[in-house]
């Protein structure tokens, strides 16, 4: 996924940032709220992880305005507020999670994949494709001959695949979901992640449309 990570503490925001990254994600960090409006605005984000409490105003009057323009990006809050009337205020204003520091950081990974899953219309955590099984929560492949083992770009890929089934995928779109707008993108990068992911999926799984992108091929 790509997600916008909004967070003003340098420590705890490279830790998320760092963390997301490592999840297979594309993570970009913004640490003002005019730095994160304009980032939410220019990129079409999977996934918003917004700290409340930001130096040029309050993360909620972001969400709110997100949600009046009808952007439905899923957001999840990460503050150290902990009362029940900012749990609710926030929810109420539209996010779809939220998360009080300090939390673990695998339960920020739960809390992801979950809204993730509502989001694609999926909530089985269990899916079969081809002759696999795909443990959508713990991120693996079992096959007849045991587990698979997926590196996090690889499992990316296969994740944004069964997120958009029979739906071509784009290369750009693939890349916009595995590297952060700062990052250095080898022009092969997406064909040698899916090159190694067809040599322990097989190559009849994953098609290519030449000139447009990728597909499932297995229901």
């Amino acid at each position: 996924m790509r997600v916008l990570l909004i967070e003003d503490d340098p420590g705890l925001g490279a830790a998320l940032r760092d963390h997301v990254a490592s999840d297979g994600h594309a993570a970009d960090w913004s640490r003002t709220l005019a730095d994160a409006a304009h980032a939410a605005q220019a990129i079409p984000y999977d996934l918003i992880l917004l700290d409340l409490a930001l130096p040029d105003g309050q993360g909620l009057d972001l969400l709110k305005a997100l949600r009046r323009r009808d952007d439905r990006t899923p957001v999840i809050i990460l503050t150290a507020r902990d009362r029940i009337t900012e749990r609710i205020a926030g929810l109420d204003a539209g996010a779809d999670d939220y998360l009080v520091k300090p939390f673990d950081l695998m339960e920020l990974t739960a809390r992801i994949r979950a809204v993730a899953r509502r989001y694609a219309g999926n909530p089985n955590p269990r899916l079969m494709l081809g002759p696999y099984e795909v443990d959508v929560p713990g991120r693996a492949v079992i096959g007849p001959a045991g587990d698979i083992r997926l590196t996090a770009r690889e499992w990316a890929i296969l994740e944004a695949l069964l997120q958009r089934p029979r739906q071509i995928v784009s290369k750009a779109a693939l890349e916009e979901r595995l590297y952060a707008f700062d990052s250095e993108v080898e022009s092969n990068a997406i064909e040698v992640h899916m090159s190694r992911l067809r040599k322990k999926l097989g190559f009849d799984l994953i098609g290519t449309r030449r000139g447009l992108g990728y597909l499932l091929e297995a229901g």
